[in-house]
């Protein structure tokens, strides 16, 4: 398993400058999180490491540039799910996950044993067994959320990155979304790279934080360390206390007296 590297990444969309100068390292094995206020440049940064935005700078894989690899090689490498991912109509459950396994699969071929039994896996492991002949059309959004999470996993990389996986779900599903990650990392060893709107899963998920503020890297840590009260009423501003709970940071958005 290599460590990803983003060495001065810079996107500019006409004038406007989206990443500016941006340089993290995801180490092996790792659950790092990319917060920051609307705009700070999250998901900009999150299609820069998964190879689908042109940037300057360089991102590289172990010792190998994200550049030089073709989108098949990259895709033995990382799997990456958009915020809002495409949905084939009328496609079944089980025929989505499987799109997952299109790098493993011959041009021109078809999916072999091994595909099928990575699919069975991955359906059990996400209790999405009884769903497969379904249509994604009928799902709800929770057990749509489970067969993204499915298909990325299917693809069997070594790193996953997820732009805002648990955005429209309701508390009990972010919840058991992120456990569900947090379990399958444990299991495959892999490395998880996020971006999240919610601080405060973000604190507890997490092994480190990376803060964007206005195309650039404000802050970089252990959640503790990013997540300082001061800093994050400054930075969104809003009022903001961090508190810890069980050993979890928990930031709380507090209300103005004075109404």
């Amino acid at each position: 398993m290599n460590h990803c590297s983003v060495r001065n990444v810079c996107v500019n969309a006409g004038k406007k400058v989206i990443l500016d100068n941006v340089s993290v390292t995801i180490s092996p094995g790792e659950w790092v999180s990319i917060v920051g206020p609307n705009g700070a440049g999250k998901s900009t940064l999150l299609s820069v490491m998964a190879g689908l935005r042109s940037s300057s700078g360089s991102v590289h894989l172990g010792d190998t540039d994200l550049a030089d690899m073709t989108p098949r090689e990259r895709a033995h490498h990382l799997a990456y799910l958009p915020q809002h991912p495409e949905l084939p109509p009328d496609m079944s459950v089980s025929g989505y996950v499987l799109i997952g396994r299109n790098p493993h699969i011959p041009l021109l071929g078809s999916e072999g044993q091994r595909d099928i039994e990575i699919l069975n896996q991955v359906l059990e492991q996400l209790s999405l067994e009884d769903f497969q002949n379904r249509t994604l059309d009928s799902l709800s959004g929770g057990e749509l959320q489970r067969c993204h999470l499915a298909r990325i996993l299917a693809q069997d990389t070594p790193m996953i990155l997820l732009d805002e996986p648990t955005t429209a779900l309701d508390l009990g599903h972010q919840q058991q979304t992120l456990d569900l990650i947090c379990r399958i990392r444990s299991q495959r060893e892999l490395t998880v790279v996020m971006t999240m709107h919610d601080l405060s899963l973000a604190g507890q998920y997490s092994d480190r934080i990376i803060l964007l503020s206005q195309g650039e890297v404000a802050s970089e840590g252990t959640p503790k360390d990013v997540l300082n009260p001061d800093r994050l009423s400054a930075l969104y501003g809003a009022r903001i206390q961090v508190m810890e709970v069980d050993s979890d940071i928990v930031v709380i958005p507090t209300r103005s007296r004075e109404f």
